[in-house]
């Protein structure tokens, strides 16, 4: 499947992917909010074996982002699908980004997940001090239901995007 916007697009992943998937993984410019993984690329291709099992099964979604002339830019995955809610993470933009690539990429990720899979909700957290992102989130008006020692928790639904989706019309017709 592939969703397109003004300037991206996202893809599912492949194992062919793997090698790219693991330097922004590893690469301390973007993993500093994200859980560890081990710089072995045989690891990360049997991850990505196994999840694509889990994509076949409707469980979890791992996409590449790229730049409309295929240039790989990012990641973000939608997992942790819970009775009609969704969560995403995993969201990496490398300097190969375009200016919209963070607006469109989310906005790309509310339409698969409400209006591609119907989903009625999204849950998702963000690591406390990661303070661009929660502006970013905040601004999509996802709402702060909760907190622990390291995360926020934020809620959001498709009404709640309206407003935005309606903003940047232009980047995703």
């Amino acid at each position: 499947m592939i969703l397109k916007s003004k300037t991206i697009k996202l893809r599912f992943v492949n194992e062919n992917d793997a090698e790219f998937i693991l330097s922004l993984r590893t690469n301390n410019t973007y993993n500093r909010f994200l859980s560890h993984v081990d710089n072995d690329i045989l690891q990360q291709k049997k991850w990505i074996e196994q999840y694509k099992k889990k994509e076949k099964n409707n469980e979890e979604f791992y996409f590449i982002i790229e730049r409309l002339d295929n240039t790989p830019c990012g990641t973000v995955r939608i997992y942790d699908i819970q009775d009609n809610s969704f969560s995403w993470g995993s969201w990496i933009l490398n300097e190969n980004k375009t200016r919209t690539a963070a607006i469109e990429s989310a906005l790309l990720v509310y339409i698969f997940g409400f209006e591609k899979k119907y989903f009625t909700h999204c849950h998702f957290e963000v690591m406390k001090g990661n303070e661009k992102v929660i502006s970013f989130h905040e601004k999509f008006n996802a709402r702060k239901v909760d907190e622990d020692e390291h995360h926020y928790f934020y809620e959001i639904e498709p009404k709640n995007i309206i407003d935005i989706k309606n903003k940047f019309i232009n980047f995703i017709k």
